[in-house]
């Protein structure tokens, strides 16, 4: 497919879950991308190796093995490729872990960004887009969550760090004139993805006949957003930088996510449905970093860009487990 838009595209994180799904959304569009990933091993490598296996296919596709806390390796790339807009993806991923590991959070998220800013900073970037996080309204009781809420009282390191990105990428803007747009994911879901979430360790418990764990006792709501709706949200907002506000920044927050929480109960069964077994439930109490409900306010989403997650979840589960039984060679 050809295009007119010859820019070129750094994704970060591009092994991972969401990199992968923008990524290959656009090379099929005839775009050049250039994915960049350390390949950790925070959760199976396989899995980040299939999808680049997907991408590799694409002749418009270039992927370097590096880490983003290494500065030399994260200025080489902008040296040698010139990428025209950059989408950060990567980071150290999930609450829980942050309590055990949080070196690891402040290495990819603060200094890893810091790194993508000052590349930002020193060459022609037409838009930065970031990964930001539900996770930074932690405890706010006030819903839906809206990105003129206060932020600051975040309930685990993973959260602080989203926050600080938020933070920098605006002071960047301020004084370099980068146009920046952060964008707050509401737990998302699909085929491919992360192994580390609910959703996808409930499937492998649930038909190997163990049990799940389900905190607070099963009293938690989560705005669960499928992939694709992400990565639709993400390329409407590509090439739409932000205009300047008040302060003369170029810097905007959006919410990406469902619109619609769902408990988490509710969540379980919908899953056993699609997965034709009965989960054995293990209730456990709420895990320190955990909040007890996730909503998304997608006003500036749907006022911007005319556009809404909508993909529910008994559709997407089942496109999940589809996917996840073929990947895993497991039967009905």
């Amino acid at each position: 497919m050809t295009t007119k838009n010859n820019k070129t595209y750094l994704i970060t994180g591009g092994a991972g879950f969401i990199g992968f799904y923008l990524s290959k959304q656009l090379l099929e569009q005839g775009l050049k991308v250039i994915g960049f990933d350390n390949l950790n091993n925070y959760y199976d490598v396989n899995l980040k190796q299939s999808r680049l296996g997907v991408l590799k296919d694409f002749d418009n596709y270039s992927f370097i093995k590096g880490d983003l806390a290494n500065k030399d390796e994260v200025e080489e790339v902008f040296n040698t490729y010139h990428p025209d807009i950059i989408v950060n993806l990567g980071a150290q991923a999930g609450v829980r872990y942050s309590i055990e590991n949080p070196d690891t959070y402040i290495q990819s998220n603060v200094m890893g960004f810091f790194n993508i800013l000052e590349g930002c900073r020193h060459n022609k970037v037409e838009h930065l887009v970031y990964a930001s996080s539900s996770s930074v309204y932690g405890a706010n009781k006030k819903i839906p969550f809206s990105t003129e809420d206060k932020v600051d009282k975040p309930v685990s390191l993973y959260a602080a760090t989203k926050k600080s990105n938020e933070l920098m990428a605006y002071t960047y803007s301020h004084l370099y004139g980068i146009p920046a747009t952060g964008l707050r994911f509401f737990t998302v879901y699909g085929p491919y993805g992360r192994p580390d979430m609910a959703y996808y360790s409930f499937t492998k418990a649930i038909l190997e006949g163990k049990p799940i764990k389900v905190f607070n006792h099963g009293d938690m709501y989560r705005d669960f957003t499928y992939i694709d709706d992400i990565v639709t949200g993400i390329v409407n907002i590509l090439p739409n930088p932000p205009q300047k506000d008040e302060n003369g920044a170029t810097h905007k927050l959006y919410n990406i996510g469902n619109n619609k929480p769902e408990k988490l109960m509710d969540f379980i069964q919908t899953l056993e449905q699609c997965l034709g077994k009965e989960a054995i439930k293990e209730y456990h109490p709420m895990q320190p970093g955990d909040v007890y409900q996730t909503y998304a306010d997608v006003t500036d989403l749907m006022n911007d860009f005319d556009f809404k997650p909508d993909t529910p979840i008994s559709v997407g589960l089942a496109k999940f487990v589809e996917w996840y039984r073929e990947y895993y060679k497991v039967g009905k």
